[in-house]
């Protein structure tokens, strides 16, 4: 089991930035990829990010290239969002999610609101 809290979500003017984390605990090192995801109100939840935990491979959604950075530290085992140029079509629950030979697990998500 991998348990997963994400924090740094809040509200911000569109054109501005925020920055999530998600710090991971338990049977970490059976990660593969940890990411990101979100859920607007009225919508399936979406990729935005991720990252192999072994070789550092990064994947994004057309949407946020450019804007988003996801960023690793194995070490701490936290996986981190950096959101920039915000619009108000990011807004969303953000959840965390990892990737691991026990199974895909979820945090329980933190609300970014981008006001325009």
């Amino acid at each position: 089991q991998v348990q997963l809290v994400e924090s740094g979500g809040g509200l911000v003017q569109a054109g501005g930035s925020l920055r999530l984390s998600c710090v991971a605990s338990g049977r970490t090192s059976s990660t593969v990829a940890m990411g990101w995801f979100r859920q607007a109100p009225g919508k399936e939840r979406e990729f935005v990010a991720t990252i192999l935990r072994s070789i550092g491979r990064i994947l994004y959604a057309d949407s946020v290239k450019g804007r988003f950075t996801i960023s690793r530290d194995n070490a701490k085992n936290t996986v981190v969002l950096q959101m920039n140029n915000l619009k108000p079509e990011d807004t969303a629950v953000y959840y965390c999610n990892a990737q691991s030979s026990d199974g895909t697990f979820w945090g329980q998500g933190t609300q970014v609101t981008v006001s325009s």
